[in-house]
């Protein structure tokens, strides 16, 4: 393990210092290795995902726990969440973002995806519905393939004990080992990648420095993010008796496939590897456990939506009561937990928000060049958040077990 973090942080630095050169070839080069990691992880994600909630849900007659481990998944979700959208308020309160000059905000709305224009929040969850069994695969979809998943291993886990129904579980098992191997393949050759990633976001830092009411903007989401990571979250594995350091040690290559790939989706195959292997999660727990948190909980996502949302409408000079800052509190939660972790969900979410309440959109034009880096951070903090659920339900089924 210390091994391999010498190896990640050594490419990380290497790939910083070559993407600052400004040489054309290289970072050409760079964009293809990143891109090509980038769809390997996005290969393996949606399979894993169902094949993970398929089995574990399929062994429910065998699994007399299931019950217990999905409810502090939900309880530890909602905690988490609202506690990362309750610091973004706090910062925003005392940070106090001015608006931005009214001629910026016009200037600025041809920068706004187009298609996102008329997006409902209801067209959102129709979304999210299946209406066939392929198309959900092949989108990436993955609360769609979530429930599809889902879906097969609760009927797995009802069918009555035959012959038949040994074999679709074993064949779906047999499966999700290859899709392992296939992972553990894919870690062994990251330092690669991670030199690449490293070295295209050091040469596309190019838009300037961010000064001002946008700044302010940007530093109320970046440093709640920071403190969710590196003081709530410690907080509650400090509360259910777990080392926070170890944690972080152990799931580290993950954070760092997050930070680059901005998926939590794509993540997930390395955050489950490094919850079995390197944390010690039991199989049954980390294999549950993550694909639901990596769809439902998404602590970075909350507090980019509240502070975006408010952000807009103290613009389009909507009246900010502390009332309705609690209350668009309560919308961000859910709408994060209802929200995909696919790279910019969390932008295009808030922008279908934005757009219903006739808030001036334009600003998301400005925000969109600035939120790669965004949205690096709070896919991080996603990701970290899904470890630290992990770790407490396995700890607490543990003190059960002793009790």
């Amino acid at each position: 393990m210390k091994k391999n973090l010498i190896y990640w942080i050594s490419a990380l630095i290497i790939g910083a210092i070559l993407g600052c050169q400004g040489i054309v070839w290289l970072n050409e080069l760079f964009e293809f290795i990143a891109t090509a990691f980038t769809r390997l992880f996005q290969f393996i994600a949606v399979p894993t995902i169902a094949l993970a909630i398929l089995t574990t849900l399929a062994s429910l007659g065998r699994q007399k726990n299931a019950g217990r481990i999905f409810s502090h998944t939900v309880t530890y979700t909602l905690l988490t969440t609202i506690s990362a959208a309750s610091i973004a308020l706090m910062l925003y309160l005392i940070i106090q973002p001015e608006n931005l000059p009214v001629t910026t905000l016009n200037n600025n709305s041809t920068g706004i995806p187009q298609e996102l224009d008329s997006l409902s929040y209801y067209d959102h969850i129709l979304s999210i519905i299946p209406n066939n069994i392929i198309l959900p695969f092949e989108s990436g979809n993955v609360l769609s393939v979530l429930i599809i998943s889902a879906s097969f291993g609760l009927a797995l886990a009802f069918m009555p004990e035959s012959e038949n129904k040994q074999t679709v579980t074993r064949f779906f098992s047999g499966l999700q080992e290859i899709l392992f191997i296939l992972i553990r393949a894919i870690i062994w050759a990251l330092p690669i990648g991670i030199i690449a990633f490293a070295g295209q976001l050091a040469a596309q830092i190019e838009t300037g420095v961010i000064i001002g009411s946008l700044g302010k903007y940007v530093a109320v989401i970046i440093l709640g993010n920071i403190a969710q990571m590196f003081l709530i979250l410690p907080l509650f594995l400090l509360a259910r008796k777990l080392n926070p350091i170890k944690v972080f040690k152990a799931m580290s290559p993950a954070l760092l496939v997050a930070l680059f790939t901005k998926s939590s989706a794509g993540t997930l195959p390395v955050t489950i590897q490094s919850a079995e292997e390197n944390l010690g999660i039991r199989p049954g727990i980390a294999r549950f456990v993550l694909p639901i948190c990596t769809t439902v909980n998404m602590n970075g996502c909350a507090a980019f939506i509240l502070v975006t949302s408010l952000f807009l409408m103290q613009n389009g000079g909507i009246e900010l009561t502390l009332g309705s800052m609690i209350l668009w509190l309560f919308i961000s939660v859910i709408s994060a937990i209802g929200n995909a972790g696919v790279p910019m969900g969390c932008y295009f979410l808030t922008l279908s928000l934005m757009s219903n309440i006739g808030a001036p959109i334009g600003l998301m034009g400005i925000i969109l060049p600035i939120y790669t880096i965004i949205d690096m951070v709070e896919t991080a903090e996603n990701v970290w958040s899904d470890s630290c659920i992990c770790a407490m339900t396995n700890q607490d089924l543990k003190e059960d077990k002793k009790s």
